[in-house]
């Protein structure tokens, strides 16, 4: 999920569009509304961020060091409308991630946080979980050796489980990954229907069930042998 932060609610609006049509979650706070928000934020849902999109608000040079406080993994990126190097320059001295020049489009957006979370945890495009290869740029999953189309929410929450590989995500969790915080159109449920029909997608390509959940505790990716 993406936060993105700006005092304009047509530039929250639009990128959020943008990421909807891409099968990405997002949400859109206005600068007043988001200290408060990622300070108070329980930390399990926080760790459904993917990135923050921070463009023009006013002292955003300290949001960085707000972000880092209570979520390290997720990268942040600033958003320019106009080129400015002493701009650039004092962004990057606050500690963002990445400078991006306005207008870009979600995609790119998207392949720059692939490429910041690669560098910081030596990961690749793919993970590999027994007989199931994960993309994390868009593709299908290749499972037993065969490209295996999925709709884009079971896509999304089998992304997020392999990204999670080793421990379990609550249905909280995975809601927050793929319709994002605060989506109050689509109940919680939903996920275990989900779920439930990628396990049997799986297990009837696979021969075995490679989705473990334990009452109370949540679900959790595994191979054939564990």
């Amino acid at each position: 999920m993406f936060i993105i932060v700006d005092e304009r609610e047509i530039v929250t609006t639009g990128y959020a569009s943008g990421f909807e049509r891409e099968g990405v979650s997002s949400l859109g706070l206005m600068p007043e509304e988001f200290s408060d928000w990622v300070t108070t934020t329980p930390q399990e849902e926080l760790g459904a961020v993917d990135a923050f999109l921070i463009g023009d608000c006013e002292g955003r040079q300290a949001y960085p060091r707000i972000i880092r406080n209570r979520i390290r993994q997720a990268p942040v990126l600033a958003l320019n409308e106009k080129p400015s190097l002493e701009l650039t320059l004092e962004l990057f001295a606050a500690g963002v991630d990445d400078v991006l020049r306005k207008p870009i489009h979600v995609r790119e957006i998207m392949a720059r946080v692939g490429a910041i979370r690669r560098r910081a945890t030596e990961d690749t495009e793919n993970m590999d979980v027994g007989n199931i290869r994960v993309f994390f740029d868009g593709r299908d999953p290749v499972v037993a050796g065969e490209e295996f189309a999925l709709p884009r929410r079971e896509r999304r929450i089998l992304e997020f489980m392999a990204r999670n590989y080793g421990r379990r995500v609550t249905k909280t969790q995975i809601y927050n990954a793929v319709y994002g915080l605060m989506n109050e159109d689509v109940d919680e449920s939903v996920v275990e229907s989900h779920i439930s029909k990628l396990r049997k997608k799986l297990k009837m390509q696979l021969g075995y069930d490679p989705i473990e959940s334990v009452r109370f505790l949540g679900y959790m990716l595994k191979k054939e042998d564990e």
